[in-house]
């Protein structure tokens, strides 16, 4: 927790000076890195960044790209949009030409546009909303897989080992959680299964006992809730308080230890997906340990997806140079052995063959594969 608060404080500092450098060479290869460093979801940003820092170390301290050294530089988005395309033009003024990031699509989506009039190489190792990469945008690109396959996965799960006779479906109106809801309610509802309660709350809501009132009178066998852990949180905890007790699911962006800080023992039990356990691959074990030496937690979602992010860019840029539409063709013609495995984009910029996981939660923050 000290090293969490630590980090914490560190990237509120970077944020209030505006953009802050991971490498202070004179000649190098700047790679903006966009996400929350302030706001309820910097957890999240701090996954990110602590991922892409750790892939700009270590490259850097083999030598680098083409005889340069890596330089990543914070942007602070706070998950805004307005704040988000603010950043793209700090990027576009500063004369970046690749960035890791942004991390919620609401956020990442309208900076896209912005990079790719100006000719600015994205990839986001976070952002899973599909219309992200749907536009043709050639070089945009992402290390994580998609809300039509994590809503699914959610789907296809609830279906076959809850077998609900009916499910209640609740989002945050924001693109990552509508999304995502909206891909789970058109699953769901091929099964066969009921959806008889699709709705939502406002992002930054506190009191749910409305909503809690509205639950227990549709009597739903399971609840899920596409968002983000502050929302789900007091969520579960109002509920356990208020005599629900119906089982909730949830995806990626709630499934982190701020989860459980706020909803206690009602966060127990959570189903939620997520990608794989990458730092628990034996292969990762040096890296996972690499993290723990330099008191980064491996364990987050975005870490080795930002991690791999970095470096299929940096082999790319060390074959083909640092023009962006050359480096985007490079991405797109090859693959990556990376930390979260073979990495391959597709047409659109998306990973190939990516899987989402589903785990039980546990009040402690840890988590348990189902198999």
């Amino acid at each position: 927790m000290k090293n969490k608060k630590h980090l914490s404080r560190l990237f509120v500092a970077l944020a209030l000076s505006g953009a802050t450098s991971f490498s202070l060479a004179a000649d190098t290869i700047k790679i903006a890195f966009a996400g929350p460093a302030t706001g309820p979801l910097t957890q999240y940003g701090d996954m990110q960044f602590n991922g892409s820092k750790m892939a700009v170390e270590q490259i850097n301290k083999a030598g680098g790209v083409d005889g340069k050294q890596l330089e990543g530089i914070v942007y602070d988005d706070a998950c805004d949009p307005k704040q988000a395309v603010a950043v793209a033009n700090k990027v576009v003024n500063n004369e970046i030409k690749f960035v890791i990031g942004h991390f919620c699509s609401s956020a990442t989506q309208p900076a896209a546009d912005v990079y790719n009039d100006e000719g600015i190489l994205m990839i986001t190792p976070s952002s899973t909303n599909p219309a992200i990469t749907e536009r043709g945008y050639k070089l945009v690109f992402r290390t994580i897989g998609l809300d039509s396959d994590q809503g699914p996965t959610a789907a296809n799960f609830i279906a076959d080992h809850v077998k609900p006779k009916n499910v209640a479906i609740i989002h945050d109106k924001q693109q990552y959680g509508e999304g995502l809801a909206t891909a789970v309610k058109q699953t769901l509802e091929k099964r066969g299964v009921k959806v008889g309660m699709f709705t939502a709350i406002n992002p930054g809501d506190k009191d749910f006992s409305s909503l809690i009132a509205q639950l227990k009178k549709e009597n739903p066998d399971i609840v899920y809730f596409g968002g983000y852990h502050p929302e789900l949180g007091l969520l579960l905890r109002q509920s356990r308080e208020r005599g629900l007790n119906v089982q909730f699911m949830g995806p990626e962006g709630t499934g982190n230890t701020a989860l459980s800080a706020i909803a206690g023992a009602a966060s127990e039990g959570l189903y939620v997906t997520l990608p794989p356990p990458y730092d628990q691959d034996p292969r990762n074990k040096t890296l996972a340990d690499a993290f723990k030496a330099a008191n980064r937690d491996p364990s987050g979602p975005f870490v080795f997806t930002a991690y791999a992010a970095v470096q299929a860019l940096a082999q790319a840029i060390g074959k083909v140079g640092e023009d962006p539409e050359e480096v985007a063709e490079y991405l797109h013609q090859n693959s990556f052995d990376t930390p979260i495995g073979k990495l391959a984009f597709d047409a659109k910029g998306d990973p190939k063959d990516f899987k989402f996981v589903v785990y039980t939660w546990h009040q402690d923050g840890s988590k348990t594969e189902i198999k």
